[in-house]
């Protein structure tokens, strides 16, 4: 075998494992996103490319990517706000989780932009909106950031663990948003 052949072979069994190696993180490890819409504004805009972890331990204020339960061959990104075995209710733009209150640092900067008196989140109690007292076990809870232009868990009901494709922890695009993505606002 000549040197160019040697070269060549290696050449092209690198690039074979190269790209079963990224096919691989891809099915196992992460998968990237596109945001579509303004229903997680300011958090996420409409057109960034962000990058989605598989198999994570799934925790209040992640933010989380899911088939669209109402629309066929599209994906959600909301933020879990309900975990299993929880109750939830908004009252006074104010969360409570179990009757608790539980603040949201992620939304004091868009709440502090409104100029018409109204709340960023209506009053709502998850029994009003999904018919149910409590999240139930294996699902989730979810909402957009721009609670007034959200299609959430406010109309499509709980999402099932299994559902979730990832959770969204880094930032590809624009550039200048590039980096890891802090989901609890501080």
């Amino acid at each position: 075998m000549s040197l160019k052949s040697k070269e060549f072979l290696h050449t092209t069994l690198f690039f074979v494992g190269l790209v079963v190696v990224l096919f691989l993180l891809r099915q196992f490890v992460f998968t990237p996103v596109m945001v579509k819409g303004h229903s997680m504004d300011p958090t996420l805009a409409d057109g960034e490319r962000v990058i989605a972890l598989k198999n994570t331990k799934i925790k209040r204020f992640d933010i989380v990517t899911f088939p669209a339960p109402d629309e066929p061959k599209k994906n959600y990104i909301k933020r879990v706000i309900g975990l299993p075995g929880e109750t939830v209710e908004m009252k006074d733009d104010v969360l409570y989780i179990d009757g608790k209150e539980v603040k949201e640092p992620y939304l004091d900067e868009f709440k502090g932009e409104l100029t018409d008196g109204d709340p960023l989140t209506y009053d709502f109690t998850l029994e009003e909106v999904t018919g149910e007292n409590k999240v139930p076990e294996g699902h989730y809870f979810v909402m957009g950031d721009n609670r007034r232009n959200s299609k959430d868990g406010r109309m499509i009901g709980f999402i099932s663990e299994d559902k979730i494709l990832g959770d969204v922890k880094f930032v590809l695009w624009p550039l200048n948003r590039f980096g890891v993505l802090s989901t609890d606002g501080k």
